[in-house]
């Protein structure tokens, strides 16, 4: 058995249909933001900062169901102490193969991977100039957005594909 990637693991694992869905908000993103100012760029940026991605809402989601497993095993039936098992072994299964049972869920409800919201962070911060090394984006005054955002969503997949 091959171990997957940890930057694809999870989209490796998904639907592709999800994934395409996931792709299309992100590049509506980049549309959208390609025609607001600095001062709206900044925002979502600090907006992508807080964005949880898949590993952190798993972790939670786990956490929460171990505890609640350890409390009722404690207080009400041994056998509650499954669930905190069955949750470790998700999570070990996840992070060996980028799957387990919650994550077709959290991904359906759009929840993205970290190398996804940097996609969008780094074509926002190119819209925003902050990569002089990347040539071909037109001026900010360019009426035709589309173009513009996705000279930056491509630029970005290349800058992150290089980290």
């Amino acid at each position: 058995m091959q171990i997957p990637r940890t930057t694809t693991r999870v989209a490796e694992h998904t639907d592709p249909q999800i994934n395409e869905d996931i792709l299309n908000r992100t590049k509506h993103n980049i549309v959208l933001y390609a025609s607001a100012g600095r001062s709206s760029l900044d925002r979502r940026l600090m907006e992508l900062d807080e964005e949880w991605d898949i590993e952190r809402v798993l972790e939670a989601n786990a956490a929460s169901f171990s505890l609640v497993g350890l409390v009722l095993g404690t207080f009400a039936h041994r056998r509650w102490f499954l669930l905190p098992a069955a949750v470790c072994s998700f999570l070990l299964q996840h992070s060996i193969q980028g799957w387990c049972p919650p994550v077709p869920l959290f991904r359906r409800l759009g929840v993205r991977t970290s190398a996804e919201i940097q996609q969008e962070r780094h074509a926002l911060k190119a819209l925003r100039g902050d990569y002089h090394d990347i040539q071909g984006l037109p001026d900010q005054t360019d009426h035709a957005h589309a173009p513009k955002a996705s000279a930056a969503f491509e630029a970005a997949g290349n800058h992150s594909s290089n980290m």
